[in-house]
């Protein structure tokens, strides 16, 4: 039997273990921005990286309920307007409860689509957009209706059709399949 040295062993083990490296390693390469105390990561989807946020559990929840996540897993792109927690605790006691059941379904998704704009908006071109727009810029959600953008100062606040208005909190959270503003308040179609 032929006896294999200690630095053999050693070498042989490093090269396995530099070879898995990339793969280990490419998403600490990404740029990533946090939402809710987890990295959100540019090469994963809209659905993963909201799965991983602590303060988008209740999105995610109603993303699920209304049988959402295959299509906001898809190639896309998207522009996800997302309420945190609190924005969602906002909502009149039990309203959440009630909308994620069976029969609530269409409610939820007409709801939850209004929060989706087909392509990817970036802080910057909604920006453009107002600007464009002569101080408001109406964007067409994946619902069918209009949502408003406007600025207040330097911060795009949205208003619902149904006068609500919510704030954008957090730009830019790149994805695979679009990008994610973060927003404070749910918006009504």
């Amino acid at each position: 039997m032929k006896t294999v040295s200690r630095g053999v062993v050693a070498a042989i083990a490093l090269s396995l273990s530099l070879s898995a490296a990339p793969a280990a390693f490419a998403s600490m390469d990404e740029k990533t921005v946090e939402v809710g105390g987890a990295a959100m990561y540019p090469s994963k989807t809209i659905v993963e990286n909201a799965s991983a946020a602590a303060n988008l559990t209740t999105l995610v929840a109603a993303v699920k309920a209304a049988g959402l996540v295959e299509t906001l897993s898809s190639e896309g792109p998207f522009t996800v307007f997302a309420p945190t927690n609190d924005a969602f605790a906002k909502l009149p006691a039990g309203t959440v409860d009630d909308l994620v059941k069976p029969e609530n379904k269409a409610t939820l998704t007409k709801i939850l689509t209004y929060h989706v704009v087909a392509g990817k908006l970036t802080a910057a071109d909604v920006v453009a957009a107002i600007k464009a727009g002569g101080g408001k810029a109406v964007l067409t959600t994946v619902a069918g209706e209009p949502l408003t953008a406007e600025l207040d100062g330097d911060k795009v606040v949205l208003t619902d059709a149904k006068g609500g208005k919510s704030t954008v909190t957090q730009t830019d959270v790149l994805q695979s399949n679009g990008v994610v503003h973060v927003i404070d308040t749910v918006l009504m179609p």
